[in-house]
């Protein structure tokens, strides 16, 4: 019988980490978040990893990135204030392309905002929280089992892309709690990092050549004092040495734009519900599509068309997919518990005229069915009075 789990959101997101071969942790308690850290420091001295609780979130950032390149995969966790004061050392990791995974369970803000309440308020944060050109991955689950499994997809993602990989999650998710079964061992696949390198004596590496398709190098295991893997987050040349001009520059930001954004359409990930007729459609991500999907079924049973959009991959949208829907209906309803900040992005996809509603929340409340229930069959009218 496959093992059954009743835990924290939280609790899956640091368990899920430690199967996927997170081994060193380093971060500052900050409500919603604290529970992840308390969990690392249980379970990582039980398969040889390390916890340490850092002054603050810089020096949590900062460490994570020193570790990943010194050979083990690392993540840590926060949430709004502290997300904002990584996002330097998001950057760096960019740049110097050290796999690692941020977690962002989101309160309300701005500033310290709402610490025990959730939000949905860091959407665009996490993809422009920092400065420069590039691409991120983000990801963001709706139950405490997908938690589990995705924060593995994850690190997964990290590895393969040479890249710091943002896990979404608000409050709600964070302290329910729910069952779920361990997936299979067969069924979890690990991307684990690279044996040491055999290098030759003061031999140079080159860690930053681009492959086929805008696939990165992945990150070695070097022995120390045998090579000499240079780092820097400056624009650099392919050892990682420092270097200025204008074609090691461009050629530099675009490898790491294109790293991902070739790959968009294999990194999105999202779930769609009763969307083959829809003329209304609903998107909503986090907590909040699990308001939804019961409005969508409350709709349902009076006749209304309506169908549920839910992006797993926030970052990078999965656009391909969300392109046909949109120009399939004739209504798209968003629930967010923001301003609308991931509506923007999704309407920058067509150019169809559509009717548009939000549904938005920003008081750390989480949004119920039925405002999303009222907001489709208004939605519905506006439709039959055409």
């Amino acid at each position: 019988m496959p093992e059954r789990l009743l835990v924290q959101g939280n609790e899956a997101c640091a368990l899920g980490a430690v199967r996927a071969g997170c081994r060193f942790y380093a971060g500052y308690p900050i409500t919603p978040s604290s529970e992840i850290a308390e969990v690392m420091a249980r379970e990582l001295p039980k398969v040889g990893g390390v916890f340490i609780q850092m002054e603050d979130e810089i020096a949590s950032a900062a460490a994570i990135i020193g570790a990943s390149l010194a050979g083990v995969k690392s993540m840590t966790a926060t949430s709004g204030p502290g997300f904002s004061l990584m996002q330097e050392a998001i950057g760096y990791a960019v740049m110097t392309e050290t796999p690692c995974v941020f977690v962002n369970v989101m309160r309300g803000g701005p500033s310290t905002g709402l610490p025990t309440q959730p939000a949905q308020g860091d959407i665009m944060q996490a993809r422009w929280g920092t400065h420069g050109d590039h691409e991120i991955i983000a990801l963001y689950p709706w139950s405490v089992g997908e938690t589990y499994r995705l924060i593995i997809t994850a690190f997964n993602y990290a590895e393969k892309y040479r890249t710091p990989v943002i896990f979404l999650m608000d409050e709600v998710l964070g302290h329910m709690r729910e069952t779920f079964e361990l997936p299979d061992e067969k069924e979890i696949v690990v991307i684990p990092r690279l044996q040491e390198t055999q290098l030759e004596e003061e031999e140079i590496y080159t860690p930053f050549v681009e492959k086929d398709f805008g696939e990165p190098t992945p990150v070695p295991l070097v022995e120390m004092g045998k090579a000499r893997f240079h780092v820097s987050g400056l624009v650099h040349d392919e050892a990682g040495f420092p270097q200025s001009s204008f074609e090691v520059s461009d050629k530099l930001v675009r490898r790491l734009s294109n790293k991902i954004r070739i790959h968009a359409e294999e990194i999105a990930m999202y779930d769609e519900y009763m969307t083959d007729d829809a003329e209304i459609l609903v998107v909503a991500y986090g907590s909040v599509a699990r308001s939804a999907i019961r409005a969508v079924k409350i709709a349902r049973q009076s006749k209304v068309k309506v169908g549920l959009f839910r992006p797993i991959s926030i970052w990078p949208v999965p656009a391909t997919r969300l392109k046909e829907l949109l120009g399939r209906v004739e209504a798209v309803l968003f629930a967010e518990m923001n301003l609308g900040q991931y509506a923007k992005e999704v309407l920058s996809l067509t150019k169809k005229s559509l009717k548009v509603k939000l549904v938005t929340k920003v008081g750390g409340v989480l949004i119920t069915p039925e405002e999303i229930l009222d907001g489709i069959n208004e939605l519905h009218l506006e439709l039959k009075e055409l």
